[in-house]
């Protein structure tokens, strides 16, 4: 009886007395706009969302550090700036209630500066809910990755925020998304951006002392930061974990990892396992100043060819839409948030999941792979790509997940969704290059790998894939023509297309679950 007391007091210890706690997620421009309208309501600053930086950094600055004026109902207040101040509103009350253990950070969606954060800080301190409410800034695009490091040295470098931190055990959250860096910069260079942020927000912890945790906004595809999570944390820089370790499950994956619970168990156990031998003394591998310069020579090349093509090709856009069942996709029911940021279908606005999801429902799968036969075939010397492959955690990680992405997309399958868009001169010059590039890819990442065949270095996951798809295939042809009817008709809500509707919707769960993937 003891010793279960003691194992249970244990657990309380390393896992506390709740539940689950409730992170709260928010959009730096609706928080922006939000403290902009009450800034101008109380006349303090008529355009504080058109602000240099530096001057809305000063601003809130002064307002943290002296008392905050009262906040009467005023006019010029819209819907939007209520609902966000009742949630710093209700987030007080929630703590107040049920304690500080409750809720999780503030998580920043979007966070392009010191700015964004202190922001949140003065709108939490106006409602009193700032003490011991970490922040977390959230690192999305390329560029805003690449400004992490001086975002947080800035942020750090605040007497008023380092206050801050001391009412959170001088602890930070930092969130990185693989979401939307990949849609932004594609494959390679998103994977380049998160590692060197992680070096760098790393070092500028350290060097203020600030207990750092990396919170990582995977999701369960390869494009979107999925694959084997165990080989996913040995990757990591070195130093970056060091005993803390944060990770999002895709609700897709949350079945398939702990439905079952010996599935469940080895799972963590994997993880668990990953988390220690990442964060022991002296693990740490050296990474030759040529790995460094090559990754950064791949990543750009590997960047152009993949903006060239998403962003900078005409026509595109509409050859993704029909070449996609994105529409169809767009009319589920199965997420808490709408397909786009904003009401435009430019690749920008399309949220990462639906992105992603499109292009592996039509056998592309182009967000896991497209690019990095570019960047591959722009370094010369196979001896050096092998020698990274072999001694280098994250390079061998990143080629063996192109192998999961290479070998679930199907170049034959994808050419029949080609014939349904309706500029086929477009179409056809538009698949023409992403073949080519699937088959360069592949070519040279079996060449690196030494492997005869995808996936041999796990070939319990390749005699999967080789069971399923023969499976999947049939509904790929279904859902084709099921597109192809829906397209052809007059009315595509009217009630003719209904049955069609429903069989589509069959066909996108069923290659979903075969694929063991949506978004």
């Amino acid at each position: 009886q003891h010793q279960n007391l003691l194992r249970l007091q244990r657990q309380l210890d390393i896992f506390g007395l709740h539940a689950a706690r409730l992170d709260i997620r928010e959009d730096s421009s609706k928080l922006n706009g939000a403290l902009a309208e009450v800034l101008r309501a109380l006349q303090i600053c008529p355009d504080f969302e058109h602000l240099p930086e530096p001057e809305r950094l000063a601003l809130l600055t002064r307002m943290l550090a002296s008392p905050l004026p009262g906040l009467a109902p005023r006019p010029g207040i819209t819907a939007d700036t209520e609902k966000t101040w009742a949630l710093f509103h209700l987030i007080a009350r929630a703590r107040q209630t049920y304690g500080d253990d409750l809720l999780g950070p503030f998580i920043i969606s979007m966070t392009h500066s010191a700015a964004d954060v202190l922001s949140v800080l003065l709108l939490a301190r106006w409602t009193g809910c700032d003490v011991g409410q970490q922040i977390c800034p959230l690192f999305e695009s390329v560029s805003d990755l690449k400004a992490a490091r001086q975002i947080l040295h800035d942020l750090f470098s605040l007497p008023l925020y380092q206050q801050h931190l001391n009412t959170c055990q001088n602890e930070q959250m930092v969130m990185i998304g693989y979401s939307d860096s990949n849609k932004d910069g594609g494959f390679l260079m998103a994977n380049w951006a998160l590692y060197q942020a992680q070096e760098e927000i790393t070092q500028i912890a350290r060097e203020h002392n600030v207990h750092l945790t990396i919170f990582h906004g995977r999701g369960g595809t390869v494009a979107r930061g999925g694959g084997p999570a165990n080989r996913a944390i040995r990757a990591q820089p070195a130093g970056s974990i060091n005993g803390r370790f944060r990770v999002t499950e895709q609700g897709e994956v949350i079945a398939a990892r702990y439905a079952n619970p010996a599935l469940a168990h080895r799972h963590l156990e994997q993880i668990v396992h990953a988390v220690l031998l990442a964060s022991a003394p002296g693990a740490k591998t050296h990474i030759a100043p040529a790995w460094r310069e090559s990754m950064s020579q791949m990543s750009a090349t590997a960047h152009d060819a993949y903006r060239q093509l998403v962003y900078e090709t005409p026509g595109f856009l509409d050859f993704w839409q029909a070449a996609t069942p994105l529409d169809e996709i767009k009319r589920l029911q199965i997420g808490s948030r709408p397909a786009a940021r904003a009401n435009s279908g430019a690749v920008t606005s399309i949220r990462a999941i639906p992105w992603v999801f499109s292009w592996m429902q039509s056998r592309y799968n182009l967000p896991g792979w497209y690019g990095l036969g570019a960047g591959l075939s722009a370094h010369p010397d196979l001896g050096l790509l092998r020698e990274m492959y072999a001694g280098w955690p994250f390079f061998h990680a990143l080629l063996n997940n192109t192998e999961n992405s290479l070998v679930k997309a199907d170049m034959d399958i994808a050419a029949l969704y080609v014939e349904l868009v309706p500029d086929q001169e477009l179409a056809k010059k538009l698949f023409g290059v992403i073949r080519a590039e699937y088959e360069r890819t592949r070519e040279l990442v079996l060449k690196i790998s030494g492997h005869v065949e995808l996936l041999d270095e796990e070939p319990l996951t390749q005699n999967a894939v080789r069971l399923r798809n023969p499976y999947i295939d049939p509904l790929n042809y279904l859902q084709v023509e099921m597109l192809r009817r829906l397209r052809a008709l007059p009315d595509p809500e009217g009630p003719a297309a209904e049955p069609l509707h429903e069989v589509i919707v069959l066909t996108i769960n069923g290659i979903a679950s075969g694929l063991r993937n949506t978004g």
